[in-house]
């Protein structure tokens, strides 16, 4: 037989950070070394707040600050974390200039603003989308 294609995609509503808290914990404690997360969203939709509850679950105990001007910060945790954000990139030709295929493998990788990376993020990817809706966040969740 030929691989199996599961596809799973989730709408969930976010009403408090604890709620956010909560989906960044449940997800962590499934990850291993290589998966990604690719987080989309306007800017203050919560990405970093949510990559922030994620590395805590993963045992990172550093202050996980935004890689915005940076464009990548690494942390110890229950895994190696990367943690990017590839808003400032202007090519996919900086993406491999990065060498992100090594990282990912390497790490359990977080990726906001991933648009730029889409051809080469692993088709395990999970996907997170982060829409406003006055208070609360509806969050998209696609896992292939």
């Amino acid at each position: 037989m030929q691989g199996i294609f599961i596809f799973m995609e989730i709408e969930i509503i976010l009403k408090t950070k604890k709620d956010t808290q909560r989906l960044a914990e449940s997800i962590a404690r499934q990850v291993k070394t290589g998966d990604v997360i690719a987080l989309y969203g306007e800017l203050g939709a919560g990405k970093t707040f949510f990559a922030q509850a994620f590395c805590r679950a993963l045992g990172v105990e550093e202050y996980v600050s935004s890689p915005s001007f940076v464009i990548m910060n690494e942390y110890a945790g229950k895994f190696p974390v990367a943690h990017l954000d590839l808003y400032r990139l202007a090519a996919e030709e900086e993406i491999y200039e990065l060498g992100l295929e090594d990282i990912m493998e390497q790490r359990v990788t977080i990726i906001e603003w991933p648009e730029i990376a889409q051809n080469i993020l692993p088709l395990q990817t999970i996907h997170i989308h982060f829409k406003l809706d006055g208070d609360i966040r509806i969050v998209k969740l696609i896992r292939t």
